[in-house]
C-alpha cells in the first residue's frame, strides 16, 4: 500500500520510530511537506531528508498560512521549491480553506496564492496536491481554468462535484476519517477505485477514538472502500497503489 498524504514533519522526535514501524507494512508514503505557521518547509524538508525513498516529498503553501497574505514567504517557498524541483512529485498541499478565513480578504489572499503556486506547478510540469475545506468548488473551477492534474485530497465535497473531478482528469483521496465522516463515506462508494488514492493526512483523521493517526492505519480506509463498493481489500490495494504511482510518476515497482 502506498499512504498518498501525511505529514511524518508532525511527529517531531518520534520520526525515526514511526517511519521505522510503516516501512514493515507500506511501500511509501508521500509527505506532503507544507508551510504552515511554525511547520516551515526547509525544517521539515531537513528532518526527513534520511528517509527519502520510502517517505516521497511534495512541497507546498498551506491556504491557512495563505490567508495572511505574506509575499515575502511565499517568495521564500517558492525559491526553496525551485531549489528542490527535480526531487519532489508535486506541489502542494496547497488550495483553500474558507473555514478559517475570517474575512473576504483572507480568502482573496488564499485565492492569489493558490493561483500563484497553479502557475509553478505549469512552470515545472508537475502535478498539485490540494486542500480544499468549504471551497471544494471553487477551487475545482480554479484548476480547471489552469489545466494542472490535480489531487484532491481528503476530499469531503459532494458525490456531484466528485464525479465532476474525476471526469475531467483529476483524482480523489479517500481518507481513514471514511470511519467518522458521512460525505466521505458516500464518495468512497460512489467514486470508481480506479479514480482513488488512499490517505491517512497522520497525524490527524484517526480512525480509532483517542489515538494518534499513522500511516499504517491507510489499510483502513482501504477496507470500507472494499466494503463500501462490495469489492476485494487486494482489489482496492492494488488499484489505488497503482493510481498513486501513476499519478506521482513514481518510481517504485507495483
Amino acid at each position: 500500500m502506498i499512504d498518498a498524504h501525511a505529514h511524518f514533519e508532525f511527529y517531531k522526535k518520534e520520526v525515526p520510530k514511526v517511519i521505522e514501524e510503516c516501512r514493515k507494512e507500506l511501500r511509501a508514503v508521500i509527505d506532503s511537506i507544507t508551510e504552515y505557521r511554525k511547520a516551515h518547509v526547509w525544517k521539515s524538508w531537513e528532518l526527513l531528508r534520511p528517509y527519502f525513498g520510502f517517505v516521497i516529498p511534495t512541497l507546498g503553501y498551506h491556504p491557512n498560512e495563505a490567508r495572511r497574505g505574506n509575499w515575502e514567504k511565499v517568495k521564500r517557498v517558492e525559491e526553496f521549491i525551485l531549489e528542490h524541483k527535480d526531487e519532489i512529485v508535486a506541489i502542494g498541499e496547497i488550495g483553500l480553506d474558507y473555514h478559517y478565513a475570517e474575512s473576504e480578504k483572507q480568502r482573496e489572499n488564499q485565492r492569489e496564492i493558490f493561483r500563484h503556486f497553479l502557475e509553478l506547478a505549469l512552470e515545472l510540469k508537475l502535478p498539485i496536491v490540494i486542500h480544499a475545506r468549504e471551497a471544494e468548488r471553487e477551487a475545482f473551477e480554479i484548476v480547471q481554468r489552469t489545466g494542472v492534474e490535480a489531487y484532491f485530497h481528503s476530499f469531503a465535497g459532494s458525490i456531484e462535484l466528485a464525479k465532476e473531478i474525476v471526469e475531467n482528469g483529476h483524482v480523489i483521496g479517500i481518507n481513514t476519517g471514511v470511519v467518522f465522516i458521512p460525505e466521505v463515506k458516500a464518495v468512497s462508494k460512489a467514486i470508481d477505485v480506479d479514480y482513488l488514492l488512499v490517505e491517512t493526512d497522520s497525524p490527524y483523521m484517526s480512525p480509532f477514538r483517542g489515538q494518534r493517526n499513522v500511516p499504517c492505519n491507510v489499510k483502513v480506509a482501504v477496507e470500507w472502500i472494499a466494503r463500501l463498493q462490495g469489492i476485494e481489500f487486494e482489489e482496492v490495494e492494488r488499484t489505488t497503489e497503482k493510481n498513486a504511482v501513476e499519478f506521482f510518476a513514481l518510481e517504485v515497482r507495483t
